[in-house]
Formats: C-alpha cells, sequence, structure tokens
C-alpha cells in the first residue's frame, strides 16, 4: 500500500468538493436528515465557500492518496481561520475525513501526524479540534492519540443544533 500526501491547490476545488460531500455523506447521513444534510452540504461545500477557504492564508487542505486514489483530507486552520478563539500558540484540525473503503488503513493516523508536524513547524503549542459528540469512533481515535476533552462548542446541521466536544493535545 503506497500512501502518499499533497497540499490542495485551487486547481483541485472539483475535487476537494466531490470527496468533501463524498465524505461527508458517508459519515453522518444515516444520524441526520437528509434536509439538514443537504443544507450543511450546500453550506459548508458550494464551491465559493471552499474558494475562500482555500485561498485563505491561514488554512491548508491536504489529500491523502492510497495507491494513487484520492482516500481522504485534511484541513488545518491558524490563526483568525480558527473556528474558536483559542489563541495564537493553536493549530486547529477542522477536517479529518477519509472515505468508508480506506477506514482501518492508519490513514487518519497518517493526517494527523500531519496536522503535527504543520504544528511544530509553525511552532504551536497545542492542537485541538471539534468532534461530534455521538462521533464514538472518531473519539476514541483521538484519545488513543492523546487528546483530551477541554470544552464542547454548538454546530448546526442544518436547522439542528449539535454539540460538538473540543479535544486538546500538547504539543512537547
Amino acid at each position: 500500500m503506497t500512501i502518499t500526501i499533497k497540499k490542495c491547490t485551487l486547481d483541485d476545488l472539483l475535487k476537494l468538493q466531490e470527496i468533501s460531500c463524498e465524505t461527508f455523506n458517508e459519515t453522518f447521513k444515516h444520524q441526520n436528515s437528509p434536509e439538514n444534510m443537504n443544507a450543511y452540504l450546500e453550506r459548508a461545500f458550494n464551491l465559493k465557500q471552499l474558494e475562500k477557504e482555500l485561498s485563505n492564508s491561514s488554512s491548508q487542505f491536504f489529500f491523502v492518496y492510497c495507491n494513487h486514489e484520492v482516500a481522504g483530507y485534511l484541513k488545518v486552520n491558524t490563526n483568525d481561520a480558527q473556528s474558536e478563539e483559542m489563541g495564537d500558540e493553536s493549530l486547529e484540525i477542522e477536517r479529518i475525513y477519509i472515505k468508508n473503503n480506506f477506514q482501518k488503513h492508519g490513514l487518519g493516523k497518517y493526517l494527523l501526524n500531519q496536522a503535527i508536524e504543520i504544528a511544530l513547524e509553525c511552532n504551536k503549542k497545542k492542537i485541538w479540534l471539534g468532534v461530534w459528540e455521538r462521533n464514538e469512533n472518531a473519539i476514541a481515535f483521538y484519545e488513543k492519540m492523546g487528546f483530551v476533552q477541554t470544552g464542547a462548542h454548538s454546530f448546526y446541521m442544518g436547522d439542528e443544533e449539535q454539540i460538538d466536544f473540543i479535544m486538546t493535545k500538547t504539543l512537547n
């Protein structure tokens, strides 16, 4: 199994939209109404929104490839691109998604390690993320990787308010 990572550019916009919708849908469609899913997908992953995020110098997207096929992606934020006020010493993992048929192959850990490398290169002291309180597999994964719950915030799926746990890892 060959694993590679590639930083996304504006040329990757359509591919980013496709994998964003596909992985979000795979992960959450069975726990949310079709109306709320569609509303979220249209708001978060429309081309104008993704182009704005890709153009922000404080955000970075990466594709992970498994045997030359896009298997997932990562989005990290620093500075004012973070979705919560966490300070200049923090890096946020806003999105880390792996296609269902590529899960359980270590790709999530690979992307998480990429985010930690970026944080260390940027002299960040903490790395954090929000994870839906009902996403037990992801919570268990992050705990195994050294994250602890440090708070919570609201996340809107369409018109439904949901709670994301904020999980943080202090870097050495």
